[in-house]
């Protein structure tokens, strides 16, 4: 029997820095970049810089699962497929940390009951507030959807463009990211899964 090991730590479970480390770390970045942060118009900017990654990075702070505990049955039979797309999505990658600006595609088969549409949106925010990799996103919003609302079938398309590919390394700005997570319904028909695809390309 092969001998578990315990997983790495996640960043949440990592004792969270303090915001004077935080600033502190920033001076260090912005001296190691070759400037001088005690400058004038760099004085303020690891103040800055925090603040603006509380922003950035608020999905560690928030529950999705949340945001689908609310649901509502009076639908009057309605089961065929709710979809949202056009979802605006800002991430930044865990490899370069630098962002990922695209946009997500939502959709659910409902089984009984239904989530307010402005939920599914705080789920793709939820998960895309955080350092991420495109693949991993998309399966943690379809799979959290999921598991919580238990619908007939999930399916997620992100569509993003990677800074860490744009501005920098191969610097291809044209280039766009595209996954998709399916379950249910939308992995075991076409019909359903074209009927999904058909949506989303209608602009």
């Amino acid at each position: 029997m092969l001998e578990q090991t315990n997983p790495s730590p996640t960043p949440l479970e990592i004792p969270r820095p303090t915001r004077a480390q935080a600033e502190a770390a920033v001076r260090t970045l912005i001296a190691w970049a070759g400037d001088d942060p005690s400058r004038e118009g760099l004085l303020e900017t690891p103040g800055r810089v925090v603040r603006s990654y509380e922003e950035f990075f608020a999905g560690y702070t928030t529950d999705p699962e949340e945001f689908l505990s609310k649901t509502f049955e009076e639908v009057e039979g309605y089961d065929e497929m709710v979809t949202v797309r056009d979802i605006d999505l800002m991430s930044h990658c865990e490899h370069h940390m630098v962002p990922i600006i695209g946009k997500a595609h939502v959709a659910y088969l409902p089984h009984k009951r239904v989530v307010g549409l402005s939920k599914l949106a705080r789920v793709v925010e939820a998960f895309a507030r955080r350092l991420q990799i495109q693949e991993k996103l998309t399966v943690q919003i379809a799979d959290t959807i999921d598991r919580v609302l238990q619908p007939k079938g999930v399916a997620v398309v992100i569509e993003a463009r990677h800074q860490c590919m744009t501005t920098r390394g191969v610097c291809k700005p044209d280039s766009v990211t595209v996954t998709s997570r399916m379950t249910g319904g939308f992995r075991d028909k076409v019909t359903t899964r074209e009927e999904f695809l058909s949506m989303i390309r209608a602009r």
